[in-house]
């Protein structure tokens, strides 16, 4: 086995880790939303992972970022730090999250478009047959789940997926020099002077008074969505290509189907588990396609 082949073979499993993580995003977003201010929520999480972010900068005795990271750090911010949580939270309080759950698998594809256009990536034909194959039968869902129409839901969920895989494309490449690790930390503690006054101001006017089930939502999404599950997810990308590992993210729906039943009761109905597994099935044929770097 060729060592490039090693590499993004560790760069897949590394990044199957981070989407098992992200996979339970939304159930416990779904959780905490039932009674807190989405935005609050949102935000809430940014601000808590920023604190654990800093005393993981100072322990390391991280560099500063250089003029052309900080640029880079602000669209990850703006993509991962506070778009995707703030679109998606907002979209938790109308749809279940096993509904939100197939919309989001629009990402690889997401994912794939920004590696390529901003980094050059050149994923062959085969390979955008398949993503888009998957993205297709997410889209199919979406509308046979609103009667023939999306809602503004699904719109928000769409605008998460954009804002995400800007920032997973655009972390992936820096995780490349800086380190997975070093990447989210400085793009969430670069965003707290903004997002801590702003959440405070939240909590101020809409209250924090929630039920410790609410608050174990908020726990989860602060300290694995918005922290830990990007160590490994950054450091897959890295290593095996943002196209490439990207396709991970198309297990995700089902790992989110199965968290939603598990955590929030959720029934999964065998239409939606019919459309997880068509879209699962097309990650064993995106993975086989040619991808130059």
């Amino acid at each position: 086995m060729s060592a490039v082949i090693r590499q993004e073979s560790r760069g897949m499993w590394l990044g199957t880790i981070g989407v098992a993580i992200f996979s339970l995003t939304l159930p416990f977003t779904r959780m905490a939303v039932a009674e807190l201010n989405p935005v609050l929520v949102a935000l809430g999480r940014a601000v808590v992972a920023a604190i654990g972010s800093g005393l993981l900068l100072w322990w390391l005795g991280a560099p500063r970022p250089t003029r052309s990271q900080l640029r880079a750090l602000a669209v990850i911010s703006l993509g991962v730090v506070v778009g995707f949580p703030v679109l998606s939270s907002i979209a938790m309080r109308y749809v279940p999250a096993s509904h939100g759950a197939i919309v989001i698998g629009v990402l690889p594809l997401a994912t794939a478009l920004f590696g390529a256009l901003r980094f050059g990536e050149r994923p062959s034909v085969g390979f955008w047959i398949a993503a888009i194959a998957g993205s297709a039968l997410v889209i199919a869902f979406a509308l046979w789940q609103g009667g023939g129409t999306l809602h503004a839901a699904d719109f928000a969920l769409f605008g998460a997926v954009v804002a995400a895989a800007m920032g997973y494309a655009e972390g992936g490449r820096l995780s490349q020099t800086m380190g997975g690790q070093q990447v989210i930390s400085w793009a969430l503690l670069l965003s707290m002077p903004i997002l801590l006054p702003v959440t405070v101001w939240l909590g101020w006017r809409y209250g924090i008074d929630a039920s410790p089930k609410a608050w174990i939502g908020f726990g989860y999404v602060s300290l694995f969505s918005m922290f830990i599950g990007f160590f490994f997810w950054y450091k897959g990308l890295a290593l095996g290509g943002i196209a490439r590992v990207g396709q991970v993210q198309l297990l995700q729906p089902f790992l989110t189907l199965i968290g939603a039943a598990l955590i929030l009761g959720e029934k999964m109905d065998a239409n939606t588990v019919l459309f997880a597994i068509a879209v699962v099935a097309v990650v064993a044929v995106g993975r086989r396609m040619t991808i130059k770097r």
